[in-house]
């Protein structure tokens, strides 16, 4: 076994396995690898191992051939789950790939790697769990100092790729794109999404802060207000509105597809979230954001794109990285006046393009 430009250049591979099944945020920070792939093999046949709740993220790509959907039923190990990952694996040595690239680095998708044959299986060199057993040929890019996107980039170039700007396409269809001007249609001009929930607690700016942002933009703005995230999240909306005290917000939380809310975003003028999944995908569409990062890094995990602006924590912590904390300072210090400013300019540009 050489090195792998020098392998992968001897084998020019015609069947590509690319594994990763989760989560939406990490989906979409892999997307720009497929049209990559397309580049140097125009003529290969390229499968995607994805989580069945985010197909619709990759299904119609221009650049992929077939989706394998997978459901590892719920967290930590169970009878489904097991089910779930046999009959996954038997499908995957059927199909006699040459190359598979695991993006997700975990044990998990390591025995997905093994399950293909491949005779080339690549994988960054920091997986985790002992997923990089399973590879054959292992890429640099530390997940403590490169970004997510700019990881998946690394290993496009490791396969041959020229260095390029990495190319996010959302398959959403016309169908999304006038559920979105059919929904907006109402609702007055600039629109301001709020994305309020996250997955970890010490992601979740409190509730009242988007309030006081909600109510600055529709003083000074007369903006639209609108909720989105899943169902989970209604409890928090309901609390935001509580706060806004009558003032009038759309509840869109659970009611949209992953497309219809890329497509709703795109045509709003401001997506402000937490560190969670949407922001991700609502960047990747080409909306004008601002995350709002409490613990994390916005280095290594931002919104990717040119339309993309955080607003971080500067506590002695920060980016700490952890889901559960009894000071989070963080809450205090990353005040609305410290957001403030950024969706302001972005509302007053919105304005002024609309006028």
């Amino acid at each position: 076994m050489g090195s792998l430009s020098e392998d992968v250049t001897r084998l020019a591979p015609e069947r590509i396995c690319i594994i990763k099944p989760s989560s939406l945020g990490d989906v979409v920070h892999s997307l720009p690898i497929l049209p990559a792939l397309r580049t140097l093999w125009p003529t290969a046949h390229i499968s995607w191992v994805v989580n069945s709740a985010f197909r619709g993220l990759i299904e119609g790509h221009p650049d992929l051939n077939r989706v394998i959907a997978y459901d590892k039923g719920g967290s930590g190990v169970t009878r489904r789950g097991v089910l779930a990952m046999s009959k996954l694996c038997g499908e995957l040595v059927k199909d006699e790939f040459d190359l598979t690239i695991d993006l997700q680095g975990l044990l998990r998708s390591g025995i997905m790697t093994a399950a293909t044959g491949a005779a080339l299986r690549v994988g960054l060199d920091d997986a985790r769990e002992g997923a990089g057993w399973f590879y054959t040929h292992r890429v640099s890019a530390s997940r403590l100092s490169v970004h997510a996107v700019d990881r998946v980039m690394r290993v496009a170039e490791a396969l041959g790729a020229a260095p390029a700007e990495p190319s996010f396409h959302l398959p959403i269809r016309e169908l999304d794109e006038e559920w979105a001007r059919k929904t907006l249609a109402s609702i007055p001009g600039p629109r301001l999404i709020l994305n309020i929930g996250a997955r970890w607690l010490t992601k979740r700016w409190p509730v009242e802060h988007f309030a006081e942002i909600a109510r600055r933009a529709a003083a000074e703005f007369g903006a639209g207000l609108i909720a989105v995230g899943g169902r989970e999240d209604r409890e928090l909306v309901d609390a935001l509105r509580e706060k806004l005290a009558g003032a009038p917000i759309v509840d869109l939380c659970g009611a949209t597809s992953l497309l219809q809310l890329a497509a709703l975003a795109k045509q709003s003028d401001l997506y402000l979230s937490n560190d969670t999944g949407p922001i991700h995908l609502a960047a990747a569409a080409g909306a004008s954001v601002v995350g709002i990062y409490t613990c994390t890094d916005p280095k290594l995990t931002g919104p990717y794109g040119p339309r993309a602006a955080v607003v971080k924590s500067c506590v002695w912590c920060a980016p700490s990285f952890v889901k559960n904390c009894d000071r989070l300072e963080c809450f205090t210090e990353l005040s609305p006046d410290r957001v403030w400013p950024t969706v302001h300019a972005r509302l007053a540009r919105a304005r002024s393009s609309a006028a």
